[in-house]
């Protein structure tokens, strides 16, 4: 969209993506205003720096160092289907359930995961959420869409669902969650979970269908140590 005088787009509408590229081209050290009447920077910005906008502050760092998750990523790297550029891409391939105490690294490892795929060259649309901000996100109300957000997610080539089980639990919770979990499941999608609770809280929590079928689609991860969080502290 332009202003009314002028055929370029207003800077008050300088979408999402363009102040991460700004924020990215400052990091280097680099004046986006500056850059924008130059020709484009030899360097470009890469697919993992472009992640790192989106992942929480706290995890752009993060690394999935772990001998299960290093191993899935390397699997799901390697069934990936070339695309036009002869980047692999994101294929069918299984998932991942991260589970152990609180502060035990689950998201970390997550969020290590995604940019060690990044990182390989892997071509990949992702969304990433907590459970309790999946159903507010979804939770309906006038206005929003939340048939299409729960299809996105749904459809997307990975999702990072994180802290599953923690939210407090209704029937309509349920319900939204099975729909996402065995939309996944039958379509084959992979799929990073975290959880604090163990087996059968976790089966509690989410009910008999969903449980089933994260036992079959998933391989389980099993973190232990003391929370990390508190120790920082000490």
């Amino acid at each position: 969209m332009t202003c009314d005088r002028h055929p370029h787009p207003c800077p008050d509408r300088i979408g999402p993506l363009a102040e991460r590229l700004g924020a990215i081209l400052t990091a280097r050290g680099i004046d986006p205003e500056a850059a924008s009447a130059q020709e484009p920077p030899s360097e470009p910005v890469t697919a993992l720096e472009l992640a790192d906008a989106r992942i929480p502050a706290r995890y752009r760092h993060a690394l999935g160092d772990h001998r299960q998750v290093t191993a899935w990523t390397k699997a799901i790297a390697a069934a990936g289907r070339p695309g036009p550029s002869g980047a692999p891409g994101i294929a069918e391939g299984p998932s991942l359930l991260i589970a152990g105490p609180a502060g035990t690294g689950k998201t970390h490892q997550a969020y290590g995961a995604i940019r060690t795929l990044l990182s390989a060259g892997v071509r990949l649309r992702w969304e990433a959420v907590t459970a309790a901000d999946l159903y507010a996100r979804l939770r309906p109300r006038s206005g929003h869409d939340a048939e299409r957000d729960l299809q996105t997610l749904a459809r997307c080539p990975l999702l990072l669902l994180d802290d599953l089980g923690a939210a407090k639990t209704s029937e309509w919770t349920e319900e939204l969650t099975y729909r996402l979990i065995n939309h996944r499941y039958e379509h084959l999608r992979p799929t990073l979970i975290t959880t604090n609770l163990p087996t059968d809280a976790l089966r509690t929590a989410i009910g008999d269908r969903i449980a089933s079928r994260l036992a079959e689609m998933t391989e389980r991860v099993i973190l232990t140590g003391p929370d990390r969080r508190r120790r920082s502290q000490i």
